[in-house]
């Protein structure tokens, strides 16, 4: 059974027909322990009323009366006291009888040979057609007591129904495994689709359309299945783009360094000059150093394994250091600070989201123009810190601000060429605060200045 399948098939059949053996044998059981008395009273009763018929109508012939009662389904043995027996009706499979149970009947007593009938597994007492699983009864016959034992005729009485249940039950069973056959085709057949769209997968093929219009959990599976593809697809797309965007990263600095270098080695330079060109390597080297932390940091949160380190810590503090830190670049601008900061304290990793106040502060100070202002506030929103820091700059325009966050974007192109932005701050920044199971949001018009909303849980 190497297919789904050919399992499902073979399971079920099997469960078929261990159902059939334990109804089997269940309906063996309930005949053994609940109608095998009341089917034995009836039997008996029949015996008895065979017995006071002819006991009130003598002038009947015993022979004619027998023949006739057993043509009516029974199967019927007269013995009298010396054991000679006479069969009327249906043979028996099995016709002997101990001598001591003809002598107790013609004595009188009445044989319960089917509630005595020894219980067997597999063959269901009704139908063992044994002279011992039979009724005696006494029965006077010209003066002289014999005995009559008595039991149904199953092949006379119920052979045509045997026969009718027994063509149901095969009809039954072909009609079902050929059902189960179509039937599991039916179920396995989006599992052979999923099946074969994992190896277009496992081929980088991932644009994948799987027609299964189903409701179950089977269509659920090929759905989740799609979204899975669809994110694989566009994961692969990033990881393209991602790789395109470092290369050219790196590339730009090299291509600068690599051609003032060669140009550093003519001879016709004045000093002047060679600074300059000195100072542009220096610069695109610091470019190249920057990016590769970045992408090193990069790196390290996206496996997201213990890799937080957290205490707790008063937030307000940690942002007035980093205020301190940066102070000569905003003191240098002529930036006017505006500080709401009262003491709140959080749970997280000081030093990540340190650089997330560093990169969201440079970036204000950065584009905002000299004689600006920048505003710091901090407030408590139900359990929630709220942070927000705004600027009076340059401003996003309403197109780029859902790219923002995403790796190696720049906003602007020729603001860039005069900073050495990598475009993986604000990545870095938002990746941060989503490992703190917080938000971030961006707010912006062009010429008025950004506004950054960061919401991390407080403690």
């Amino acid at each position: 059974m190497k297919t789904l399948y050919s399992r499902i098939v073979v399971t079920t059949i099997c469960i078929m027909v261990l159902s059939s053996v334990f109804a089997f044998l269940l309906s063996n059981m309930y005949y053994q322990y609940n109608l095998k008395a009341y089917n034995d009273q009836k039997i008996t009763d029949m015996a008895y009323d065979i017995e006071n018929f002819y006991k009130h109508n003598p002038e009947v012939g015993i022979e004619d009366y027998l023949t006739h009662v057993g043509k009516l389904g029974y199967q019927i043995v007269l013995a009298d006291g010396d054991g000679h027996e006479m069969f009327y009706g249906g043979e028996f499979s099995r016709n002997s009888l101990e001598p001591e149970v003809i002598k107790e009947v013609v004595s009188g007593e009445t044989y319960h040979g089917i509630l005595n009938f020894p219980s067997k597994l597999f063959i269901t007492g009704f139908f063992d057609n044994d002279l011992m699983n039979s009724i005696g009864v006494p029965i006077v016959i010209d003066g002289v007591t014999h005995a009559l034992f008595l039991r149904p005729d199953v092949m006379v009485q119920f052979g045509e129904m045997r026969i009718f249940f027994s063509i149901i039950m095969i009809i039954s069973i072909l009609l079902s495994i050929l059902l189960v056959g179509i039937i599991t085709r039916h179920i396995v057949k989006p599992i052979v689709h999923l099946t074969d769209a994992t190896k277009q997968i496992s081929q980088g093929k991932y644009n994948l359309k799987l027609n299964v219009k189903r409701r179950d959990e089977i269509g659920k599976l090929a759905e989740h299945f799609s979204h899975m593809a669809k994110g694989l697809e566009q994961l692969e797309q990033m990881r393209q783009e991602f790789v395109s965007n470092v290369s050219h990263e790196i590339q730009s600095p090299l291509a600068s360094i690599q051609g003032f270098s060669q140009t550093l080695q003519t001879k016709n330079l004045s000093e002047e000059q060679r600074n300059r060109y000195l100072s542009i390597i220096e610069e695109e080297s610091r470019r190249m150093s920057q990016l590769s932390k970045q992408l090193l940091m990069l790196a390290s949160l996206d496996k997201e394994e213990h890799i937080l380190e957290k205490s707790t810590f008063d937030l307000a503090t940690q942002i007035k250091q980093v205020l301190l830190v940066t102070e000569w670049s905003w003191r240098s601008k002529d930036l006017a600070i505006d500080m709401e900061l009262p003491s709140l304290f959080i749970h997280g990793d000081q030093q990540l989201l340190h650089q997330v106040w560093t990169n969201l502060i440079t970036n204000s100070v950065k584009f905002t123009d000299s004689g600006g202002s920048i505003s710091l506030r901090i407030s408590r929103l139900d359990d929630m810190c709220c942070i927000e820091i705004s600027d009076t700059g340059i401003g996003i325009a309403e197109s780029d601000l859902p790219h923002i966050f995403n790796r190696f974007y720049k906003a602007d192109t020729a603001r860039d060429r005069k900073e050495t932005s990598t475009g993986l701050g604000l990545s870095i920044t938002q990746k941060i605060i989503d490992l703190h199971r917080g938000s971030i949001e961006v707010t912006s018009q062009l010429g008025k200045g950004t506004t950054f909303r960061v919401l991390l849980p407080a403690v």
